[in-house]
């Protein structure tokens, strides 16, 4: 598969997001119409079924755009793949999330091209920042209520999470527990799969697949809620309603200097590194 054509592709959508549409926090309903809209036709695009879900928050109206292969439509078993396309109040949001929502796209093209597509949902989720964070207001546990109100059967849920920062220099990745320097490295030059401990068979494939689509480094982690981070995204409304979920991340905070700020810029990514991150998920997604 064609990596440079990964990279332009996700650049350019990463520059339409933060640069041409800029902040789009749950204050800025009119910019969020309109990634909407792009994420919607960006889909159509590639020949899939698009369906929106709209949920209301402080008497507007935001959506949930909802990509669904062919085979989806026949399989009772489905994997969720989703990221967040809303930002903090003030923050272009290029790593945090736009860089998540390229690789969504991107894997959606990807897997289109496919001569037997997997069974997938592919979301791009309204809201997911402060206020709405960690909260039923969160467009992802909007949708994870409406699988398991009809009784959709999800094999597992992957979020995209800031997959475009990328550090080599030494003591450049931080941790949330002291001793875990002895597991991982201290350049942040990798991508993590995070996930709780019911999810940890889940985790451990993907990682173990992702390795056979690049030569990024990838580490996993399975842990409680109490170390900070591991459930600080859309998988956590996934793990209210019981389904496994998996977190691919750059790790946010822990080694973006830039992390909710008015400098998490365009300019600030490594889109081929970022590419690496979407081809290895392509190959886990075509091994579950």
């Amino acid at each position: 598969m064609n990596l440079q054509e990964s990279i332009e592709r996700l650049a350019e959508s990463v520059r339409y997001l933060s640069v041409e549409i800029g902040p789009r926090s749950y204050q800025d309903h009119e910019k969020l119409v309109r990634v909407a809209g792009y994420i919607s036709d960006n889909f159509k695009q590639h020949g899939y079924q698009v369906n929106e879900q709209p949920f209301p928050y402080r008497e507007r109206t935001y959506r949930n755009i909802i990509a669904r292969s062919s085979e989806s439509n026949t399989e009772e078993k489905v994997i969720v793949v989703g990221a967040h396309y809303d930002t903090v109040v003030g923050s272009p949001g290029a790593d945090d999330n736009a860089s998540a929502v390229a690789g969504l796209l991107e894997l959606a093209r990807l897997i289109s091209t496919m001569e037997t597509m997997p069974a997938i949902h592919f979301v791009a989720f309204g809201l997911e920042e402060p206020p709405v964070f960690r909260t039923a207001n969160m467009g992802s546990y909007h949708y994870a209520r409406m699988l398991k109100k009809s009784g959709q059967t999800v094999l597992g849920m992957i979020c995209l999470e800031m997959i475009g920062y990328f550090v080599d220099s030494p003591h450049s990745q931080e941790f949330p527990l002291p001793f875990m320097d002895r597991k991982f490295p201290t350049e942040g030059n990798f991508i993590t799969a995070v996930g709780n401990l019911r999810s940890k068979k889940l985790t451990e494939r993907i990682r173990d697949s992702f390795k056979e689509g690049t030569d990024l480094p990838i580490f996993s982690i399975n842990a409680l809620p109490i170390v900070i981070g591991i459930d600080f995204s859309d998988h956590w409304s996934f793990y209210k309603f019981g389904y496994p979920a998996v977190m691919i991340t750059d790790t946010a905070f822990y080694r973006n200097p830039h992390y909710h700020m008015a400098t998490d810029t365009y300019d600030t990514l490594d889109y081929e590194r970022m590419a690496k991150v979407v081809h290895g998920v392509k190959a886990a997604l075509e091994r579950l």
